[in-house]
């Protein structure tokens, strides 16, 4: 297995695989963050995985009969990943995420069609057609960056971001889609916006709807159906 090690802070430990976007990584960082979560190490207090990487955050604190508790960290990562270990076998869920595509909510639609030499309806089909991966959270609470989308629809970001996203917009930055869960400024091109709640911070247990390794499915709805499910939600 390639892979390096780093301190990352005072109380943390940073795994690197090899620096690409791709599933075969992906699957080799859920796999080692189940074999890791499965070792349930007392001083573990948090394993976080991104895109080709995992950082294994630690209480210091259980470590201080260690004379160097960064050394004695490293060494255990060391030992969970030689070679000849088996991974952990990683699991992931399905989710459906409905979208109203367009319009007020996907004020940028028209632009990523253009932008593709398609029609507004062609890149709700190819959007909603993907496959997808969420990768990883991050910039925002419960934010996923979900790859798998399909390179007719890929797009840039804006040139110019704008300083209010709407909660639960639904965009698209280069080759990638995602959903904002929470109201701040942004970049992504907009093509429609969700109605279910991403972040749940009363939610203790789950305060994110999704994580990193889910599967992702995009499906269209009306207006009436936006409105419906938002005013279940609440």
């Amino acid at each position: 297995m390639n892979y390096s090690l780093h301190p990352l802070g005072d109380q943390a430990i940073l795994i690197e695989f090899p620096q690409e976007v791709n599933e075969e990584i992906h699957s080799l960082v859920q796999g080692v963050k189940g074999r890791i979560e499965k070792e349930k190490w007392e001083w573990a207090v948090e394993v976080v995985p991104a895109f080709a990487s995992i950082a294994i955050h630690y209480d210091i604190r259980k470590l201080q009969i260690q004379s160097l508790p960064y050394s004695f960290v490293e060494a255990e990562v060391k030992k969970l990943l030689f070679d000849g270990g088996s991974m952990a076998e990683a699991s992931f869920r399905e989710v459906s995420i409905p979208v109203l595509y367009g319009g007020k909510k996907g004020p940028d639609l028209e632009e990523v069609a253009s932008h593709n030499g398609l029609t507004p309806e062609e890149v709700i089909e190819l959007h909603t057609s993907g496959e997808y991966i969420v990768y990883m959270l991050g910039f925002a609470p419960g934010f996923p960056y979900i790859g798998g989308l399909n390179e007719k629809i890929a797009t840039p970001r804006k040139s110019k971001p704008r300083l209010k996203i709407p909660v639960g917009s639904v965009g698209i930055a280069g080759k990638q889609t995602g959903v904002y869960p929470i109201e701040t400024p942004g970049g992504w091109q907009l093509i429609g916006q969700t109605p279910d709640a991403l972040f749940r911070p009363q939610n203790e247990e789950e305060p994110t709807l999704l994580k990193a390794g889910d599967r992702i499915r995009f499906y269209a709805i009306t207006e009436e159906e936006f409105t419906q499910r938002q005013e279940r939600t609440r």
